[in-house]
């Protein structure tokens, strides 16, 4: 994976609360699209939150001039400076061809490996059922991480015989407590984000090689993304509470 990810060994929690959360992404930018404003009141809060990021970034750009070699370090720098605007712990990159993401076992068991090692009580990603809406198609990656996400919360991460090597990593099966998907049409949970809007927008321009045109020119716009009938601005989520 490139990322250090296998180095760190999380201390056992004891009798204290687990506040870590884990943010499985596709891409650089969709954390902060889907989760920002949340990550940033929970970090205020004192939860640990760390961020998973699938793919290497490579084919965000249109520039002609852009190439993967140039793009991809410079989409992992513009979501660190991102992530450090909201507090959140470290980011991770797994580097998988941005645009080709499949499911597949190396995928899980990559993923699977993040859960075991940061043992978060909770995850957020995309919706993986969240395919059209009026003006709206997701992307492709976003509904297989989505998926992957799913799957290795419940059951692949916590079940003992699935990818046996990881145990052989020390790696033991570990049991994530709810799930918190962004872009959804199942809204079942709103969360406030008035006091952070400008923590999620600046977090957001940090991807300049993304978002610099709308962030300059289309900012209140963007702002109206989250913004509810009276004013306020949320973050909407598909909560899935896992209870045994």
């Amino acid at each position: 994976m490139g990322s250090g990810l296998e180095d760190i060994r999380i201390p056992e929690d004891g009798d204290r609360a687990n506040k870590r959360a884990l943010v499985i992404a596709a891409h650089a930018d969709d954390s902060e699209f889907g989760a920002a404003g949340t990550v940033a009141l929970w970090a205020r809060d004192g939860w640990e939150v760390y961020y998973l990021i699938c793919t290497d970034g490579s084919k965000g750009s249109e520039d002609a001039a852009m190439t993967p070699e140039k793009l991809v370090p410079l989409r992992r720098e513009e979501q660190r400076a991102a992530a450090q605007v909201l507090g959140v712990k470290e980011v991770f990159f797994l580097d998988y061809v941005d645009g080709e993401l499949a499911y597949t076992p190396e995928f899980s068991r990559d993923v699977v490996r993040a859960i075991r090692i940061i043992r978060p009580h909770t995850v957020f990603s995309h919706d993986p059922n969240q395919i059209v809406r009026n003006t709206f198609i997701n992307h492709p990656d976003h509904r297989c991480a989505g998926t992957v996400a799913l799957d290795a919360v419940y059951p692949l991460a916590r079940n003992r015989p699935t990818f046996p090597e990881l145990l052989n990593e020390g790696l033991e099966p570990y049991s994530t407590q709810e799930i918190y998907l962004w872009s959804t049409s199942d809204i079942n949970h709103s969360v406030d984000i008035t006091d952070v809007i400008d923590l999620k927008l600046e977090a957001l321009s940090k991807h300049v090689s993304q978002l610099s045109e709308m962030m300059e020119t289309r900012l209140e716009q963007v702002r109206s993304f989250w913004k509810n009938e009276d004013g306020r601005y949320m973050e909407n989520f598909r909560h899935i509470p896992i209870p045994f």
